[in-house]
């Protein structure tokens, strides 16, 4: 069975142990065992009760699946399974409920899918907290933060629950991660009620507020409109327009303008990545003939199209024939620009500003954090792509270390910048002191790396010699674009903090 605590609280009783239930809660109980509960002070959203079978032809088969369920869970307390958003599992859990009412056997059937959706979520995030170091009294407030965010929680009892002074926990919390605990609070909330938002426009706003942990309504506008750009209901407004994406340039520009694109190209990883971390399945993979993309954008009907100054008189005449186009010139300015530049186009301006200046804050806190020692590396950003080994230089997702942290390459790279390619042996003459790397998802590219690690030549670098060398995350890291700028920030954090 599953329990998930969409509200309210409670306690279950799994064999004897007792645990204290909590809203956002997911509770697992296996077959055989003695589950009791009970359920209080209910709102609206109330709890949901599933049961299923686990079947297979062979009855080994069906003992392997509950043993591979079980071992998912194994880190889990008592049949608790921690959600990495509750609101994603409650809207989940809503469909769930509302399509099993359904006389039409195939809406029952569509029931079914997202059950399947609910299990997927629920050990995809049961395996991201056995990987996740939660070792750091930090991280493990962090945690109980998503996990309350809806409760009432002050520097007080969130510094108890770290187990240091209220002083003490505030700066490691900043340190750590770039925003005060409050700040930090608050944008998480807000994320959170902008999911429900998107997702269904029947909630109430009074109700959306009261969901992600605010009574106070004027408050919770407030504060939206300050972390979002724009009011709750230019939010809700915005989110029913349908914009596509033709390239993966553009994917970066509408998530940082809040915009999830109703149809984006099918071969941009976005397919698994974007679809996880926003929990949506009404984005139209595009495909990568012309003819057939063109014509599954007639069947979207999207309200605008986004594309970059690369396309033909012709192709540009057929989208303009479905919807307006904003035709951004790639080559003009920087990724800044190219925000500013849609968010113009679409009337989000102020969501762009609000973003820029979030981005800039929180970079210039993180530069901050930076050791010197770090800092003064000479650093090299490199990609494995197919074959070849590319040079990534300012023009590239690499700004972020050469204008944002303000990092320096070696002497005479530029020419390489240029160039875009590198091989081992000019590396070695260049004298790079810190490597980051970026390995192509195809196997070509993986391939290369695993030729390239044990060559000599690579092992006799000086920042391989050094233990200086880090992998970062490819595929969603690849783009120049603000979203993908965001996302390297997080990972220097993750990188660099605390380190030599």
């Amino acid at each position: 069975m599953l329990l998930f605590v969409a509200s309210g609280q409670g306690w279950l009783k799994i064999d004897g142990s007792f645990i204290e239930l909590k809203a956002g809660g997911l509770y697992v109980g296996f077959p055989g065992q003695l589950v009791e509960a009970n359920v209080h002070s209910l709102d609206e959203r109330g709890v949901y009760h599933m049961s299923f079978d686990v079947m297979y032809a062979l009855e080994q088969e069906g003992e392997r699946a509950l043993d591979m369920m079980k071992q998912l869970l194994r880190n889990e307390v008592n049949g608790e399974v921690t959600s990495s958003s509750p609101v994603a599992v409650g809207v989940i859990c809503q469909m769930i409920y509302h399509h099993t009412l359904k006389k039409d056997g195939l809406q029952r059937y569509y029931g079914q899918i997202r059950f399947q959706e609910l299990l997927y979520t629920m050990f995809y995030d049961g395996a991201y907290a056995e990987k996740t170091d939660l070792t750091s009294p930090i991280e493990h407030v962090k945690a109980y933060m998503e996990q309350n965010y809806a409760k009432r929680l002050t520097i007080e009892k969130l510094a108890n629950v770290a187990r240091m002074s209220s002083r003490h926990f505030m700066r490691l919390f900043k340190k750590r991660y770039g925003y005060s605990p409050v700040d930090y609070l608050t944008l998480y909330r807000i994320k959170q009620a902008q999911i429900l938002m998107r997702n269904d426009h029947s909630y109430r706003l009074k109700d959306v507020a009261s969901y992600v942990g605010y009574q106070d309504e004027t408050y919770f506008r407030r504060k939206f409109k300050q972390i979002s750009g724009i009011p709750p209901a230019a939010f809700i407004r915005n989110s029913k327009q349908k914009i596509a994406a033709i390239h993966s340039v553009s994917i970066g520009i509408l998530l940082a303008l809040q915009i999830i694109p109703c149809a984006a190209p099918a071969s941009h990883p976005w397919t698994y990545y974007y679809r996880r971390k926003y929990e949506t399945d009404k984005v139209m993979p595009l495909a990568e003939s012309e003819t057939t993309w063109l014509e599954q954008l007639r069947l979207v009907k999207p309200d605008y199209i986004i594309t970059i100054g690369t396309e033909s008189e012709s192709l540009k005449s057929q989208l303009q024939s479905i919807a307006p186009v904003c035709d951004f010139p790639w080559e003009k300015g920087d990724w800044r620009e190219h925000l500013r530049y849609v968010a113009s186009f679409l009337d989000r301006s102020d969501i762009a500003e609000v973003w820029l200046q979030r981005y800039e804050e929180k970079a210039k806190i993180i530069k901050n954090q930076l050791t010197d020692f770090i800092r003064k590396d000479r650093l090299v950003v490199l990609k494995v792509h197919g074959e070849a080994l590319q040079m990534l230089g300012p023009r590239s997702i690499a700004s972020v270390f050469y204008v944002d942290m303000q990092m320096e390459g070696p002497e005479g790279v530029e020419t390489y910048w240029e160039r875009g390619t590198v091989t081992i042996k000019e590396l070695s003459v260049l004298n790079v002191e810190r490597i980051l790397l970026i390995v192509g998802d195809d196997e070509t590219s993986r391939q290369t790396w695993s030729a390239v690690r044990k060559s000599e030549e690579w092992l006799e670098l000086l920042a391989v010699q050094n233990g200086r060398m880090d992998i970062l995350l490819s595929s969603v890291l690849l783009d120049y674009t603000a979203f993908t700028h965001e996302l390297m920030l997080d990972e220097i954090l993750k990188l660099w903090q605390d380190r030599p």
